[in-house]
C-alpha cells in the first residue's frame, strides 16, 4: 500500500488545525523542523508538534532537519510525534545510533534521512534498527523545489537493502513530488510519499491524495 505524507510546511499555519483536518484522506502528517544550521532556513519545533498532536490523531511523521538530533528526539516524542527521522549527514555514526534506540526507548519509531549528495550506502549501518527511510529528492531546507529524477536510482538501491535486511522497513521519498513524479517513485520501490505544495496547492485536497497513490 502506498501511503501520503502531506508536509505542513506548504500549509496555512495562521489555519493549521483546519488545513490539517483537510488532509484527512492522507495516511501520515509530515512535519518539517529546521533549526537554521544543518539547512539555512528555520521552521517549527516541539511547541507545534504537541500543537499538533492534540487536533489529529494521524501519524506525525516529523523529519528533524536538525544539527545533532540526539540532543533533542526525546524531547520530540514527548512532543507527540510518532515517527522521528535523523539526518545521517547531522552527526556521527555512534551519535545517530544513539538517537535511535532513544526513539524506540519512548516506543515511537525510528528512521534516517539521506540528502541528494549522500549515497544509498549511507544507510547501511543504521538499516537494522530503522522503521522508515527517507530519501531527499530535493535538497533540504524548503518547499517548491524541483524534483531530482536522477535521485531514483539511490532509492532503488535502498530499496533493495530494505528487501535484503530490514522488510518491514518503509521507504519514504520527500521532495518535489506530485501526481505524475509519484509514479517515478514508486516504480523505483518507495512506498511513502511526502508531497506538499502539490497536495496544499491543489483545488480538491482529497481527490490529490488519492491520485498520489497511483
Amino acid at each position: 500500500m502506498i501511503k501520503i505524507s502531506p508536509s505542513i510546511l506548504s500549509a496555512d499555519f495562521a489555519n493549521l488545525g483546519r488545513d490539517i483536518e483537510r488532509i484527512a484522506e492522507a495516511d501520515y502528517v509530515h512535519v518539517d523542523v529546521m533549526d537554521g544550521l544543518f539547512v539555512p532556513n528555520l521552521s517549527i519545533g516541539m511547541p507545534v508538534v504537541s500543537s499538533i498532536r492534540k487536533v489529529t490523531q494521524k501519524v506525525l511523521d516529523v523529519h528533524l532537519m536538525i544539527d545533532r538530533p540526539v540532543r533533542y528526539v526525546e524531547r520530540f516524542c514527548d512532543a507527540g510525534a510518532d515517527i522521528v527521522t535523523c539526518h545521517v549527514e547531522a552527526d556521527t555514526e555512534d551519535n545517530t545510533l544513539r538517537a535511535l534506540d532513544l526513539i524506540h526507548a519512548k516506543g515511537k519509531r525510528c528512521g534516517v534521512v539521506v540528502k541528494p549528495k549522500t549515497p544509498a550506502s549511507a544507510v547501511l549501518p543504521f538499516i537494522d534498527r530503522c522503521d522508515l527511510i527517507l530519501v531527499m529528492t530535493v535538497e533540504p531546507g524548503f518547499g517548491g523545489q524541483k524534483f531530482m529524477a536522477d535521485m531514483m536510482p539511490k532509492v532503488t538501491q535502498i530499496r533493495q537493502y530494505i528487501d535484503a535486511m530490514n522488510p518491514s522497513c518503509e521507504l519514504e521519498v520527500d521532495g518535489g513530488v506530485d501526481c505524475q513524479t509519484a509514479k517515478v517513485c514508486i516504480a523505483a520501490g518507495a512506498n511513502v510519499l511526502v508531497a506538499g505544495s502539490a497536495v496544499y496547492g491543489a483545488a480538491d485536497l482529497t481527490a490529490t491524495i488519492r491520485a498520489l497513490r497511483g
